[in-house]
């Protein structure tokens, strides 16, 4: 297939956008007070997660920044110290309870807010946005019932707004050469796929305070020890599925000629967060929160089934002693790669059948330099300083730039109602001993017919 040619026709010609035919310059006819040289935006939570956002917008000369709606005086104090030391000026304030950004969205001087709240306000957040018809870029997790997801893609095509996931591995530096490889035919048909959220938080789910080491969450603690903890209390689930499905699915073309059909999913015992609790000098067996009885396993396996006839392996694990990695693996009929540090152009190992000693692995990094991406060739000086090694400059960057070109996003409603779905689909696969679920089709249907548009090189 000649992705190139189809996403140039694509765009030139319709967007497919909810089970309708919209002409791009129709899809954001609400937007009638965007200057395409401007974009107006209103931050709805400026956590550490949201800062680091706020950092790049204020890089950015096409972009103002509105209002903050956070209920977090400190943070909200932090967030204006950047606004003041870029030299703009400070963001009317929201911060009278957690619906006071309900105000914030009644402006009608923002375009777009980006959502960087507690998970359980993402989908909630974003209806309200649409709503009040500003366009919602919204940081990831997943679910917290299988029912938000329908009603986010439900209420973008009734309101004809499009809807941002901002998942920044997408964007991983080695991710996005392996999707050249990948549109390069180098791996052959693909077969098999993984992914997933490695990640030793314990330090994150437990604090003292501000700035403060300790065993401590929920209102004693500092920022998202305030409520993520709490999940890994009362769920049992790949609680956090889009870091390591988001890359794998753009390579398979989820939702633009493929789709997710089928997840069954096991968890191992908990553990480690017990464990982190008593043996923290703070902490002991005699510390109150050793008593806490957690419900979320220590690690997460979902796999998960295609329509085109590939396969999925997801692995949430949070709560183990263990370095940093995503554990990405692409494999197809001529090959396979797999990485084993986030990121590192020379951490990994790929191979190549009629090309690499056989049964031998080849390193990574004379690939990833030879197939860099051409986006990221063209960026690399712009992405310099930005969060996570660069990759959170291009999602930033992906939804300013469709917003002021009025062009679909590249990660959409279906994307997000997808990818978030995972999260309840597996706790009821984990409560049903592991039963294979099916995975709706918010696209309804029109998978068949979407064509791939996540990151040519003839983008932005």
């Amino acid at each position: 297939m000649n992705y190139r040619s189809d996403r140039r026709n694509f765009i030139r010609n319709t967007a497919l956008f909810g089970a309708g035919m919209f002409l791009l310059p129709d899809h954001l006819k609400a937007f009638s007070s965007i200057k395409k040289s401007r974009v107006r935006v209103g931050q709805i939570g400026v956590g550490l997660r949201g800062q680091s956002h706020l950092d790049l917008l204020l890089r950015r000369d096409d972009v103002d920044v509105i209002a903050f709606a956070d209920p977090d005086k400190d943070m909200l104090a932090d967030a204006q110290k950047a606004v003041k030391e870029a030299g703009k000026k400070a963001p009317i304030e929201y911060s009278n309870g957690n619906t006071d950004y309900k105000n914030l969205l009644k402006r009608d001087d923002i375009d777009a807010v980006i959502i960087a709240t507690p998970w359980e306000w993402h989908s909630i957040m974003a209806i309200d946005a649409m709503n009040a018809g500003k366009i919602p870029g919204v940081e990831v997790c997943g679910a917290i019932k299988l029912q938000e997801c329908w009603d986010v893609v439900n209420t973008s095509e009734k309101t004809r707004i499009p809807v941002m996931i901002m998942e920044n591995v997408c964007y991983r530096r080695d991710v996005m050469a392996v999707l050249n490889m990948v549109r390069k035919d180098m791996f052959g048909e693909l077969l098999h796929m993984q992914g997933g959220y490695e990640h030793d938080l314990r330090e994150v789910k437990f604090n003292g305070g501000r700035d403060k080491d300790g065993v401590e969450f929920g209102a004693k603690a500092f920022s998202e020890a305030k409520w993520r903890t709490e999940h890994s209390v009362k769920r049992n689930g790949e609680l956090y599925p889009t870091h390591g499905l988001g890359p794998v699915a753009t390579m398979l073309n989820v939702n633009r000629g493929n789709r997710l059909t089928k997840l069954s999913s096991v968890a191992t015992k908990a553990r480690g967060l017990h464990r982190y609790i008593v043996k923290h000098p703070l902490g002991g067996p005699n510390h109150p929160n050793a008593k806490v009885q957690f419900k979320l396993g220590d690690i997460v396996t979902t796999q998960i089934q295609t329509a085109n006839g590939e396969t999925i392996v997801l692995t949430h694990d949070t709560s183990s002693p263990r370095p940093y990695n995503l554990g990405f693996r692409v494999q197809g009929t001529n090959g396979i790669w797999q990485d084993y540090h986030a990121g590192e152009l020379n951490a990994g190992f790929i191979y190549f059948e009629d090309k690499s000693k056989p049964h031998t692995w080849e390193n990574t990094e004379a690939y990833m330099k030879e197939h860099d991406h051409p986006l990221w060739k063209r960026f690399e000086n712009d992405a310099k300083g930005a969060g996570h090694g660069g990759m959170d400059f291009f999602v930033v960057n992906s939804f300013i730039e469709s917003i002021k070109r009025e062009a679909p996003f590249p990660l959409d409603v279906y994307d997000y109602a997808t990818w978030y779905s995972i999260t309840p689909l597996s706790e009821k696969s984990i409560a049903e001993g592991g039963m294979v679920q099916n995975i709706p089709d918010f696209t309804r249907g029109q998978w068949k017919n979407r064509k791939p548009i996540f990151c040519f090189d003839d983008q932005y």
